[in-house]
């Protein structure tokens, strides 16, 4: 089966009046790419994310962050005094330019003041929180990799339909094979009739255009693409979840195949095919980067 790397997730978890968001993003990426957004509480705790993460993502470009969120009891809060002395002196010269009383009730008025209380986090996270945190992160995580199974699958019907458009193509080779040998051997005497009093041995002759027709013979290649088409299709069937690299590999050696048949083809219909053979393994070659 086949897994996609762009995926997200995104999962919450809650422990006495605190909650822990995990969101989770990713994209294509030769290797694990991790990028991590943790609370000052959990930064100790950073590595272990990492490895979390590492093990069961493995391979993309990965955006993690994470947030907490603190309710009740549970959410520290001080006055920013700073901030209330700042509103009061404005208060006051504004007072002063207007001609009008100062409040009676300073701290009514201050109090209602934007960005007077402040939320005070704590220095580390407790064992409870960091239980939270591993739970919505490996939610996060179950996720996004059921979004990365769900591309895998269009995934998968997009593989399948080219390599058979490839396999249709390759069946179309053999019918040109008998018309591409005759061609050949008559371009040949045709060259050869138009020398006027030029004696040769036809046996030799015979020899070379055996010798120069099977340098044209593409059967091996043909065997050998046939064989790349199975394996591809055999990869994206095997169990296990990263399988884009062994696929990038056999599409390179199919396109090493396809682009001998093009060199030996020396038939424009061959050709023709060829070139249609070219342009559907570089769709497949632009999926498999995106393929986990």
């Amino acid at each position: 089966m086949l897994y996609s790397m762009t995926g997200f997730g995104k999962a919450a978890a809650e422990t006495d009046g605190v909650k822990i968001i995990f969101e989770i993003k990713t994209l294509n990426s030769k290797q694990l790419d991790l990028t991590t957004r943790l609370p000052s509480a959990f930064r100790s705790r950073e590595s272990a994310v990492r490895e979390l993460l590492a093990a069961g993502l493995e391979r993309g470009k990965v955006e993690a962050v994470a947030s907490v969120e603190r309710t009740g009891a549970s959410a520290p809060v001080e006055l920013d005094v700073d901030a209330m002395a700042a509103y009061k002196m404005q208060i006051e010269r504004s007072a002063e330019r207007l001609g009008i009383a100062v409040p009676d009730d300073w701290y009514g008025v201050l109090l209602r003041m934007p960005e007077v209380y402040r939320s005070v986090a704590p220095e580390d996270s407790s064992d409870a929180e960091w239980d939270a945190m591993t739970r919505a992160l490996s939610a996060a995580v179950e996720g996004c990799m059921a979004h990365r199974r769900a591309e895998g699958e269009r995934l998968e019907a997009f593989f399948s339909e080219r390599i058979d458009g490839i396999a249709a193509l390759l069946a179309q080779v053999d019918a040109c094979e008998a018309e591409r040998v005759t061609g050949i051997r008559a371009r040949i005497e045709d060259g050869l009739a138009k020398l006027a009093d030029v004696d040769y041995d036809r046996g030799r002759l015979e020899q070379e255009m055996i010798f120069y027709i099977e340098k044209l013979d593409v059967n091996e290649e043909k065997q050998r693409l046939a064989q790349h088409l199975r394996y591809f299709r055999e990869t994206m069937d095997a169990p296990g979840l990263s399988h884009g690299k062994k696929l990038g590999f056999i599409a390179q050696e199919m396109g090493r195949e396809i682009n001998t048949l093009g060199s030996k083809s020396n038939h424009a219909a061959m050709q023709r095919i060829v070139v249609e053979m070219k342009d559907i393994l570089e769709q497949i070659k632009e999926q498999v980067l995106n393929t986990l």
